[in-house]
């Protein structure tokens, strides 16, 4: 759930503000499958990523899932690709070194696209662990989750971070579902949501100057898109309503005449 790269865009601008160092990462063979017998642009999903120039192969990256350690704020930042096999081996990684660390609190940040206009605060919903932990999220106006349907390695996490007594919420962001790529006012409310969760004392005036000047660039597009215009007034109006339709009903269907795929 990496939509407007929220997800891996917050652990990157965190790792970078607190200068937190990699120490440990979890080795992606046996967890991932790297080819399927498909067309070629559904197998580019699987493979890894190279670069090659004039012949010489620069880099060459498979998937990664890399832990990052603040010393100064007892914090433990982890980014990762959800893997394809092993669930169980893969959150047994994870859940190790939490014992290790003697890590009480798991925070997971993602995003699904929805419809959120992009002139408003993007929605931070929730899943816990455990019931006890819903109280001090309502005080961050976080909303609660009810889904059913496929379930994601976070999910599964979730269960068995209980079972071994840890606590864990998984924060999952409303984004705009017609903004493709990375998107710094949703990483922005994703950060101010794990800064304050996390008890940080870090100022985030460089990411609302990002913010500002996306949005500012966005505006500038979307009025040379008179349909779009109309719809975004939409969401506005559910938003501010606090009407929630989770279907995406036209816009899904506008946005996929635009060649924009939001599954």
């Amino acid at each position: 759930m990496d939509g407007g790269e929220v997800s891996t865009g917050t652990v990157k601008y965190l790792v970078e503000k607190l200068g937190a160092e990699k120490f440990a990462q979890i080795e992606p063979e046996g967890f991932y499958i790297y080819n399927i017998p498909s067309s070629m642009e559904i197998s580019a999903l699987f493979r890894p990523y190279a670069k090659i120039e004039s012949g010489i192969i620069q880099s060459y990256e498979g998937p990664g899932n890399i832990f990052f350690c603040d010393p100064r704020n007892n914090l433990i930042l982890f980014s990762g690709k959800e893997p394809n096999l092993a669930w169980q081996e893969y959150v047994d990684c994870i859940i190790s070194l939490c014992e290790r660390f003697n890590v009480g609190e798991i925070y997971f940040i993602g995003s699904v696209a929805g419809l959120t206009p992009h002139t408003r605060e993007p929605r931070i919903f929730c899943s816990a662990s455990q019931e006890k932990l819903k109280a001090p999220l309502e005080e961050h106006g976080i909303r609660f989750t009810s889904y059913e349907g496929p379930a994601s390695i976070v999910t599964y996490m979730m269960v068995r971070a209980s079972q071994k007594g840890l606590n864990m919420v998984s924060l999952v962001a409303e984004i705009p579902a017609y903004v493709q790529g990375y998107n710094p006012i949703c990483i922005e409310t994703a950060a101010k949501c794990v800064v304050s969760l996390c008890g940080l004392h870090i100022q985030l005036d460089d990411l609302r100057s990002m913010a500002d000047e996306f949005e500012k660039k966005l505006n500038q597009l979307i009025q040379q898109q008179p349909q779009l215009e109309v719809k975004i007034r939409k969401l506005e109006e559910d938003y501010d309503d606090e009407v929630f339709d989770t279907e995406m009903g036209d816009l899904k269907q506008w946005l996929e005449q635009q060649g924009i795929r939001v599954d």
